[in-house]
């Protein structure tokens, strides 16, 4: 998640502080993605160092605003795909990369416990979205953001089931391989021998 792109189309709106940029953030994503004050700050500072952002013009000090190269970033972002050449780190997917060769894991546990947890949160999203629709004032950026965290975790659980059936034919090829079906036939050509 890019907060600085975040923050830069946040200011295309309206001028804002760093806490109220950390509030609209949240709002706008449902606090998905909590920010801390911090956070805010600190990306406000990397913007203004950048020359995207700058103090409110014959205002308040401590309200920023894009500037001109801010405006054209906003613009050449919302051009732009979003890049899915370098795919973001995935805990779950480093965490079983690593297990399918660490000693000693129960790769199929570690399988079912993480689609416990994805099931528990795909009923959390659907119940959320549930309730969305029901509301008075439907507010479609949250109901967008809930059916984009659903597609991820029921992508997320086909997954982890791709992931157990995998390891389900290597535990059986591996079972079918064993060094008794060259004895056993090796036995056969010596009794046929004996005869």
């Amino acid at each position: 998640m890019s907060i600085p792109k975040a923050f830069l189309v946040l200011l295309s709106e309206s001028p804002m502080n760093g806490n109220q940029l950390k509030t609209a953030f949240e709002s706008r994503t449902g606090s998905t993605w909590p920010l801390n004050i911090g956070q805010a700050y600190t990306t406000l500072q990397r913007l203004e160092r950048d020359g995207l952002v700058g103090p409110l013009a014959g205002g308040d000090s401590e309200l920023y605003e894009l500037t001109r190269d801010g405006r054209a970033a906003v613009r050449e972002w919302w051009d732009s795909p979003v890049e899915r050449s370098r795919p973001t780190r995935d805990e779950l997917a480093i965490k079983l990369t690593l297990a399918v060769a660490a000693p000693g894991v129960d790769v199929s546990l570690v399988v079912q416990r993480q689609r416990t947890e994805s099931m528990r949160m795909l009923h959390q999203y659907t119940r959320l979205k549930a309730q969305a629709k029901q509301a008075a004032a439907q507010d479609l950026a949250w109901q967008l953001l809930l059916d984009s965290l659903i597609f991820q975790t029921e992508a997320e659980i086909r997954w982890l089931d791709h992931v157990e059936a995998t390891i389900v034919r290597e535990v059986s090829a591996e079972k079918s391989w064993p060094v008794s079906a060259p004895e056993h036939a090796h036995h056969e050509t010596q009794e046929g021998v004996s005869r």
